[in-house]
């Protein structure tokens, strides 16, 4: 999953659950839709992707480099504290508001499109309420 700095999903991937994350990254660079700003071509890729230790391959630090993507990824065998809790309680709580929806939280469907969808619908639950709180 790949959430914008408050919080709110931006592209959403379903695997299976033995299934390593990081297979799924460049995937979902890709489907992240265009963020207008104020003037110029709309972006459509992250300055800088904040990610665990998961993540952690030079493959794929390779591959976002290439795409012009600065990857702020820990490294495993470091000790904690590279600062990356910062912004990583971020995606935690976007997890955290997805596990409120118990369908998700235990996944009772066996099939894959119909988990996709419940995980669309709560991901649109989401974002709807934080319209709300907005306005």
């Amino acid at each position: 999953m790949i959430v914008d700095r408050h919080g709110t999903p931006l592209a959403v991937s379903l695997t299976g659950g033995n299934r390593h994350d990081v297979t799924q990254l460049i995937p979902l660079l890709d489907a992240i839709p265009r963020i207008r700003g104020v003037r110029g071509r709309p972006r459509n890729r992250p300055k800088r992707p904040f990610a665990d230790r998961g993540y952690d391959y030079d493959r794929y630090r390779h591959l976002l480099r290439k795409r012009g993507i600065r990857p702020l990824i820990a490294r495993r065998g470091v000790a904690h504290g590279s600062g990356l809790g910062r912004t990583r309680w971020v995606v935690e709580r976007t997890f955290a508001w997805l596990h409120q929806f118990k369908r998700l939280r235990v996944r009772y469907e066996q099939r894959a499109d119909l988990h996709q969808g419940l995980l669309e619908l709560a991901c649109s639950i989401i974002c709807l309420r934080r319209l709300r709180k907005s306005f």
